[in-house]
């Protein structure tokens, strides 16, 4: 069986209780995690180690909260107030799961589904979303990622162009795949609004929303919005329902035609936030 896991956030207790839920099995079945393991939640070096335990049979994306885990390891971003991934930096083992981190996928196909943890532009097709995913991971996984990590940040570009090159290119496609929720039609960002679909600011739509993207048609299960709740429709699963703001973790099993949602609360309560 194949489930799509929401954001966990560090909510080790919620994905335990989850698992159990599932009766999930490494040895039978397959876990994608859309993204954003770590931060906010009370236990991320416990989710870390719970993830990777499973090998091959668990796929983790990053999302917003993981990458700046990484640019804090290195030394690019300082901690926010709100950062509770101290676990993880002050752990004996630490450098092992900055490492670990910075192997995970930006963008995975799994049974149909185009998986990331935020969105893609209208322009993208799914083959070229995995295509600029491989472009930034290899990146990450290079002897260049210090150097990279403090020119990672910054919300220019904000309209995808097959022209830009550099780390233009790589801090648009990663700003695409794990914080966008508003853009144009014409694929042009949004980094301000945070609310639910209905709070798009004037001239945007929510990214799955824009008439006539190039995945139209393409399945694609995403994280990242909170204030969405669960979508669950035919092409479209939006999965984090807001675990670590009390909310619930969900997974979503989409392997041999079968849809079946499956949720447990969350007893951690956050402040509201990306």
């Amino acid at each position: 069986m194949i489930y799509l896991l929401g954001d966990v956030q560090g909510c080790d207790d919620a994905l335990q209780r989850l698992l159990a839920e599932l009766a999930f099995s490494p040895s039978r079945d397959r876990l994608v995690l859309l993204g954003d393991l770590v931060n906010r939640g009370p236990a991320s070096l416990a989710v870390l180690r719970r993830v990777a335990a499973f090998g091959d049979a668990a796929i983790s994306l990053l999302g917003n909260h993981d990458l700046h885990l990484l640019a804090v390891a290195h030394g690019a971003r300082s901690l926010h107030k709100g950062d509770t991934f101290g676990d993880v930096l002050q752990a004996s083992d630490a450098p092992a799961w900055i490492d670990w981190i910075r192997h995970q996928r930006l963008a995975h196909m799994e049974a149909g589904w185009l998986c990331v943890h935020a969105g893609v532009v209208p322009q993208w097709s799914a083959t070229q979303v995995l295509s600029l995913a491989a472009e930034v991971q290899d990146l990450l996984r290079s002897a260049d990622l210090a150097n990279f990590l403090p020119r990672m940040y910054g919300n220019e570009p904000r309209q995808w162009s097959d022209t830009l090159t550099g780390d233009e290119r790589r801090r648009f496609v990663i700003n695409a795949l794990t914080r966008l929720r508003f853009c144009t039609a014409d694929g042009r960002l949004d980094f301000k609004t945070k609310e639910g679909a209905g709070a798009a600011p004037e001239g945007y739509l929510p990214w799955f929303a824009v008439p006539g993207r190039a995945t139209q048609e393409q399945p694609i299960a995403f994280g990242h919005w909170s204030t969405l709740g669960l979508i669950n429709e035919t092409t479209l699963l939006a999965t984090d329902t807001g675990c670590v703001w009390g909310g619930c973790l969900s997974a979503v099993r989409v392997d041999g035609g079968r849809r079946e949602v499956v949720q447990v609360p969350c007893e951690q309560a956050s402040r509201p936030g990306a």
